[in-house]
Formats: C-alpha cells, structure tokens, sequence
C-alpha cells in the first residue's frame, strides 16, 4: 500500500530557468531523502540490476562515455560520473535531447539526500504541458526508488499500469501535477497559465 499523501509531501520541487548554447531552457529539480548511507542509495541509482527492480531495466556501457538505455524510454550518452556523489548523462527521446544530473549527499541526520536536475528546451511541448511533462515521471521514479529502499517487491510492469488507473493513482497524478504547477507559479509563470498546463498534463496521465 502506498501512502500518496506522504510521499507528495516528501518531495521536494523546483523550476528554474538557464541559457544554453541551443537557446533557453528550463530546469525543473526534484529531491527526496532517503534512509541508508550513500553507497547504497548510489548503488541502488547505478546498477542494473537494481536499477531494473524499481525504474526500468537498462543495458549498455555504463561507464563515462559510454552509452545506455532503458527498455522503452530514453537512451542517452553518461558524461560524467563521480561516484558515490555524482553522474551528468544525456536524456534523448522521441527524437529530442535534453540533460540530467543526479546528485547525493549526505544528510547531518544519518540519512541521503538524492537531486535529479532536468534541464530542457523550451518548445511547444514545455508551452503546453508545463513541468509536470517529466516532473510527474520523475515524481513516480522517486517514489520507486522509497519503496526499493525500503525493502519492497521488485515493481511489476502489470501492476504498475493497474495502480496507476487506480483511486490511489490517480490521486498520486493530480497531487504530483499540482505542486509540479505551484512550483511553475514560484519561478515566476503566471498562475492561470500555469494551471492550464498542468490540467492538460494531469487530464493526459489519466487517459
């Protein structure tokens, strides 16, 4: 059973804005703390095979340099990895390129904290959807990534797609579409226009 309320409120969001050599971009930012030390959550982020146990499976050279993929999502080039703190890897999918950064650190609190920066373009799919477009994905990663580590059953493809056409699910959706939303608000988009993207996000997450 998961209590979506709590892990909403565990989560922590931001949008920012940068320029990039391509032109603007937007950077949304999501971090959750997490018990354990920092070599098993950046083990739990960097092998394949835990990697596949709560996100999805995923092949390749994954080394600086070298490139991966994940099973029917993006695929991309790791330019950076300095374990246990850090990995930077490209995100490309459906024929568009963005970046990633992961970033741990240790808590004064015994426990870890993990950063994921997304940066993207800016283009008429961040104009319609806002950043609940991967915030809410991201939203749902971290969430697999608290269950994993708190010792929970591998996540199962089928019952994924049946939980998220459940009550809870659809909840877990609106709640993610609407801080990811608020978050928009707080970096400066104005709140009606910011509203409308996240009902067309939520409305496409629910089918």
């Amino acid at each position: 059973m998961i209590d979506v309320k709590h892990q909403i409120n565990e989560v922590r969001r931001e949008v920012g804005s940068k320029v990039i050599d391509a032109g603007q971009a937007r950077v949304i930012t999501i971090s959750q703390t997490y018990d354990g030390s920092l070599d098993e959550l950046w083990d739990a982020c960097t092998s394949p095979e835990r990697i596949r146990r709560w996100f999805l499976p995923v092949s390749g050279d994954l080394r600086a340099g070298g490139r991966y993929q994940l099973e029917g999502n993006a695929g991309g080039t790791i330019e950076r990895c300095d374990p246990p703190n850090s990995f930077a890897v490209t995100w490309e999918f459906g024929g568009q390129s963005s970046w990633i950064e992961v970033r741990l650190s240790a808590q004064p609190d015994g426990r870890c904290r993990l950063e994921l920066e997304h940066v993207v373009h800016v283009d008429d799919m961040w104009t319609k959807f806002g950043p609940g477009a991967v915030g809410i994905g991201w939203d749902l990663a971290v969430m697999g990534l608290a269950r994993h580590l708190s010792g929970r059953a591998q996540v199962d493809p089928q019952q994924a797609a049946a939980w998220m056409g459940s009550d809870d699910g659809r909840e877990f959706v609106a709640l993610s579409s609407e801080m990811w939303c608020q978050a928009s608000i707080a970096a400066g988009t104005p709140t009606a226009e910011a509203q409308a993207a996240a009902d067309r996000t939520a409305a496409f997450y629910a089918g």
